[in-house]
């Protein structure tokens, strides 16, 4: 308990954790030391861990009522006593407590920490470094990193030690990739038709297709009631950014791209950007902009989706929107005034680091680490992801062929493929490689088509070879980067919208440009190109 106390009071100290309860049933949140070494799969007896964790309201409240971990505690002779939250429970604040409080649990599941948080643990001693553990006990997730040595990278903090497991989820690489694009521009192709319109390819005739979506009564009701184009401002895919690429560098979520040079840049101070943002305010003057972009919710959005009222939107699947048919339809890249075509990428990638953590109260590391890397087994990682397979109390996402002892969705027969998947997964740390697709498991086939479309449509103007990757910053650079970004980004965000509408971008740019500076730009571009930098070599 003295190490318990210490890295109560240091935590404390830091003043970095929130408070609300949590503890668990027994005596101590921890398990006892079971001297178990050499261990091997099942144990001869059944031994207990204590875990926290949290899972979607969709699920069992005791997290051992899923199907996998029944078979899992089968299989390996560990049992897990969970302390679970739901998202509704406010778990975060839950788990802190329980580590600012000492009574720390052997684990904590799908933890959710920032790298900040996590650095933070590990100089408080409240977490363990697991890359011995790694390298001795686990060699399902061993092979993964020795496959794919640049997640080790991305796994390794600054000072050389790995504190936490990942999740990595594969699907498409490079260019390809699922995550390289997130605001899809769906056009309504069904007006384009009734108009005897074709699919712009310039941003002149996007605006003359969304005067005539306006104008000339496509949905024929005979109402005015068709919005051209709507999106969420600043809002990650339902966001306008895709259109920005017509002028230059282009937009994403986080406003940042890397040339083919290897410059790390800020969209948001390309000229482009301010030639972007005219176009846009050229569309709002005459009308084809809903008014609403800019104030309305995810709610509200998909309300007016369902109704077929958009003559455009932005979003990752059409079909969480206005649904999977013929309708819409995905408008490529547009020339710009200067012919300019580009395609930013967005910096994302099916990559956690900090999804599992293995506390400083745990007695048992090396049955702990044997029993998480059973996580990365491909067809366990598989089933942690998406759900699993001969469940006779509820609908399988999977079956399992028998033949080649590998996973293949089902349909879905209209369940909503993310209410299944909360209902029967575990997420968790896992591993899911592009190669594992055929030998180990199927597509699903949204991700197969969107995949497709990525390729066939996007990826032929994508001028940019590089993203911006999952660089683990120094507990000193990301506190840097927190309290630059909180101004800077706000302001960045707050301009667009003010400009989309007022269009003072012209007479405002020059002084807009030295605020960014005041706000920390040139130190902001520094820590991100070091940071860059660092991850290549």
């Amino acid at each position: 308990m003295g190490k318990k106390a210490k890295t109560m009071s240091a935590i404390l100290m830091s003043g970095m954790l929130l408070a609300a309860g949590c503890s668990n049933n027994s005596e101590s949140a921890s398990s006892e030391n079971y001297e178990l070494e050499n261990v091997k799969f099942p144990l001869e007896e059944q031994v207990t861990l204590k875990m926290m964790t949290s899972s979607s309201p969709l699920a069992p409240d005791d997290p051992n009522e899923k199907l996998i971990f029944k078979r899992l505690q089968e299989e390996t002779g560990v049992k897990i006593d969970w302390t679970n939250y739901t998202a509704g429970e406010t778990f975060n604040e839950k788990r802190n407590l329980a580590v600012a409080s000492g009574e720390l649990p052997d684990a904590i599941m799908n933890a959710g920490y920032s790298d900040y948080e996590l650095l933070k643990l590990a100089k408080d001693e409240a977490i363990v470094s697991v890359e011995d553990l790694i390298d001795e006990h686990m060699p399902n997730l061993k092979k993964v990193l020795d496959d794919a040595p640049e997640y080790r990278s991305m796994m390794t903090a600054p000072d050389g030690h790995i504190y936490s497991f990942p999740w990595i989820e594969e699907l498409g690489s490079g260019k390809e990739s699922i995550h390289s694009v997130d605001d899809f521009p769906w056009i309504n192709v069904e007006w384009l038709n009734k108009l005897g319109l074709e699919m712009p390819k310039t941003t002149d005739e996007l605006k003359k297709v969304l005067k005539a979506f306006k104008t000339q009564d496509p949905n024929g009701n005979g109402e005015a009631d068709e919005i051209p184009m709507s999106f969420i401002i600043n809002h990650g895919g339902e966001d306008v950014s895709f259109l920005f690429g017509s002028f230059g560098l282009g937009e994403n979520w986080d406003h940042t791209v890397v040339t083919n040079d290897g410059e790390v840049k800020l969209t948001a101070a390309d000229e482009g950007y301010k030639d972007a943002i005219n176009y846009l305010n050229g569309l709002y003057k005459e009308d084809l902009i809903d008014v609403e972009a800019f104030e309305q919710d995810w709610n509200t959005y998909l309300s007016k989706g369902k109704e077929g009222r958009y003559g455009m939107y932005f979003t990752w699947d059409k079909a969480n929107i206005t649904g999977m048919n013929d309708q819409y339809d995905l408008m490529p890249a547009l020339e710009g005034p200067d012919g300019t075509k580009n395609v930013a990428r967005t910096n994302g990638m099916g990559f956690d680091r900090n999804r599992m953590v293995i506390t400083s109260a745990n007695e048992n590391l090396e049955l702990t680490a044997k029993w998480i890397d059973q996580f990365y087994n491909p067809l366990q990682s598989v089933q942690n992801n998406w759900g699993t397979y001969g469940d006779d109390k509820q609908q399988n996402i999977f079956e399992m062929d028998s033949a080649s002892h590998s996973l293949k969705h089902l349909p879905l027969e209209g369940t909503a493929p993310v209410e299944l998947r909360e209902k029967t997964s575990v997420g968790g740390p896992l591993a899911i490689l592009d190669e594992y697709y055929g030998p180990v498991t199927t597509k699903p086939d949204d991700a197969a088509w969107r995949l497709g479309l990525m390729k066939d449509v996007m990826v032929p103007d994508m001028k940019a070879d590089n993203i911006y990757p999952k660089v683990f910053f120094s507990l000193e650079e990301l506190d840097k980067l927190s309290k630059i970004e909180t101004d800077l980004l706000a302001y960045v965000q707050r301009k667009k919208a003010e400009w989309i509408t007022n269009g003072k971008a012209d007479e405002e740019w020059a002084d807009y440009l030295k605020e960014l500076d005041r706000l920390g730009l040139q130190e902001w571009l520094k820590i991100k190109q070091d940071g860059y930098d660092r991850n290549q070599s």
